[in-house]
């Protein structure tokens, strides 16, 4: 060890996370002081990371803070996550954000403050590449196309922001290309809230536990979108067909559009979520290159309506893997079996239920037909408990048809995840 240059030293130090770890493994010896003064990238404070945090009061956290920063020269990294912590000062804050910001490229910040501090102010025009803002007021945002001109990610968490604002920060990030809006509080001065956004450099979206009217997303660069636990009357997404991963979880929208963004989808995921599905079939059916489909606990609008498999062997030739837990009714699950076109390059499949019924091997006998190149099946389920003897009569009666039916297909691997 002794023989390790600083500069080692310090990336070592670096990727041991907490600041009290960091500060306790640098009394070493003088060269380890050496490494953490001169040499050390990043620097941790998180609250649930050492419980004392909780036993000290404001200012003594304040202090200590304060004098484990100013020992280090060049810190590129700095997470500061203070839950459940009491409202710091905002001139100590101010103070920490001061020393670090000429050579920081990684913030993450969730600390409350009296009163509120300006992020943006301080940190922009700098070398900051990644911003985590959590619990934060953002107010005013002058119109700068160059006030974050490095920064590549962007993520607002119980944020409280208007609408104005958020498009004028992103407009002010002319490298951004990760963008996360988990549960911010947007501000309008009219009843019906719409967020409209426009940066063509943005290549990852996720969107979590937003209410509004509307959400139109202009994104020419987009490859991946998240939508998770969202009531939204419309979302539309407007881009170029770079669309490759497109997930939504748990979303009530009355019109989802996502236009001519789906040429060139290679994964679909859809969960918790109600579907019109000539409606839906007809908003993705120009994705030839689908590898991956899921639609998972999905509730159909039209109770006979049903994922339609011989359209999915049609539309989609290269899909590899295929996931489907949907509620299963006797006719309409023959109706979804028909058709003489097979699934030929499906090799992954998934299915599940959440009340099992006899109608459930009966669904994937048929469902194994279809995959004849079929190498992996994982079958989800749901077991609640107590159970009667009926229950658990049909879940033995399900075990045994399984197996019987499994010996026909011995080259399967079979796997069974019950929650």
């Amino acid at each position: 060890m002794e023989h390790l240059p600083v500069e080692v030293i310090g990336n070592i130090l670096s990727r041991l996370g907490g600041a009290r770890d960091v500060v306790i493994a640098s009394a070493t010896c003088r060269k380890w002081r050496e490494a953490w003064r001169k040499h050390l990238h990043t620097l941790s404070f998180n609250s649930n990371d050492w419980h004392v945090y909780h036993d000290l009061t404001t200012s003594q956290l304040e202090i200590l803070i304060t004098q484990t920063i100013f020992q280090t020269t060049g810190l590129q990294g700095l997470l500061i996550l203070m839950d459940g912590i009491d409202k710091f000062s905002a001139s100590t804050v101010i103070a920490w954000l001061m020393y670090t910001r000429e050579t920081l490229r990684r913030l993450i910040y969730n600390v409350r403050t009296i009163p509120n501090v300006n992020i943006l102010e301080i940190c922009g025009r700098q070398k900051m590449e990644m911003l985590e803002l959590s619990h934060n007021s953002i107010t005013g945002v002058e119109p700068n196309f160059q006030r974050f001109p490095c920064l590549k990610s962007l993520s607002l968490s119980d944020v409280s922001i208007s609408a104005m604002d958020l498009n004028l920060l992103l407009t002010a990030c002319p490298k951004i290309e990760t963008l996360e809006l988990i549960n911010p509080e947007i501000a309008m001065s009219d009843a019906q809230v719409t967020v409209e956004l426009s940066i063509p450099t943005l290549r990852r979206v996720y969107v979590e536990a937003i209410s509004m009217d509307k959400f139109i997303l202009e994104a020419d660069s987009i490859e991946c979108l998240h939508l998770k636990d969202c009531a939204l009357e419309l979302f539309e997404l407007i881009g170029k067909g770079t669309l490759k991963h497109f997930k939504i979880d748990d979303v009530s929208v009355i019109h989802l559009d996502i236009g001519d963004t789906v040429d060139n989808l290679e994964i679909i995921d859809v969960s918790n979520f109600t579907i019109i599905w000539p409606k839906f079939y007809q908003m993705i059916s120009k994705s030839s290159k689908l590898a991956k489909l899921r639609l998972w606990d999905v509730v159909f609008d039209d109770e006979d309506e049903i994922v339609d498999l011989e359209t999915i062997a049609v539309c989609f030739p290269q899909l590899s893997h295929l996931a489907l837990s949907y509620d299963l009714r006797d006719g309409v699950v023959n109706y979804g079996l028909q058709g003489s076109s097979h699934l030929e390059n499906v090799i992954v499949l998934e299915l599940g239920w959440t009340i099992i019924n006899d109608l459930f091997s009966h669904w994937v006998e048929g469902l194994l037909k279809l995959c004849p190149n079929l190498r992996k099946l994982v079958i989800h389920g749901v077991v609640s408990e107590p159970k009667s003897h009926e229950e658990c009569q049909i879940l033995a009666n399900f075990t045994s048809s399984i197996v019987q039916l499994m010996r026909k297909y011995m080259h399967v691997d079979v796997q069974f995840d019950y929650e």
